[in-house]
């Protein structure tokens, strides 16, 4: 993998990339398939244990490419302004990014299974349900559309790399 160019936005802070990884909600998954033809797609996600996880059908384009070339890059960013400058050329953006790159593993272990979808309702509906899945529901659960059981699919980071471009209130643009 090629290094990053722009050696003054490197976040090295890995506290600060676990925390951001942890709190936000989506990222996009980039794969290609067996033509080399990109695909990407936004998925909701957790980062537990130092690997992002994410599910979703069974079955579909997402699944037949994974199963067929499993390396994947996954971003997860956040833009917060405009960093204004007298020189136009010289305007910016604040922001942070990761990416990571590795792959995309469909877990079959039924008690990993059903641990990370019960993180996946822990992070997107805390406090909904009164008591968490049990691997009896995760192992009978099938969708309605096609009758498959959830994927649940593991990315154990290759390479992780994260850009910054810290938010400096004074310079941000408020139009």
């Amino acid at each position: 993998m090629e290094p990053i160019r722009y050696t003054q936005r490197i976040c090295n802070d890995q506290a600060k990339i676990d925390r951001f990884l942890t709190e936000k909600r989506v990222g996009t998954l980039s794969m290609c398939d067996k033509e080399n033809k990109p695909y990407a797609v936004p998925v909701n996600y957790i980062y537990w244990n130092g690997k992002i996880y994410f599910h979703g059908m069974g079955s579909g384009k997402k699944n037949g490419i994974l199963s067929a070339t499993p390396g994947v890059w996954f971003t997860v960013f956040e833009e917060f302004g405009t960093v204004a400058d007298p020189m136009p050329a010289k305007c910016d953006t604040a922001y942070l990014s990761v990416a990571i790159f590795g792959k995309a593993v469909l877990v079959n272990d039924l008690d990993q299974k059903t641990q990370v979808l019960n993180q996946l309702l822990k992070k997107f509906m805390p406090n909904f349900f009164k008591v968490p899945l049990s691997k009896q529901f995760v192992e009978k659960y099938r969708s309605s559309l096609d009758n498959n059981a959830v994927a649940v699919y593991e990315i154990s980071p290759e390479t992780l790399t994260a850009k910054e471009n810290p938010v400096d209130m004074e310079h941000i643009f408020h139009g």
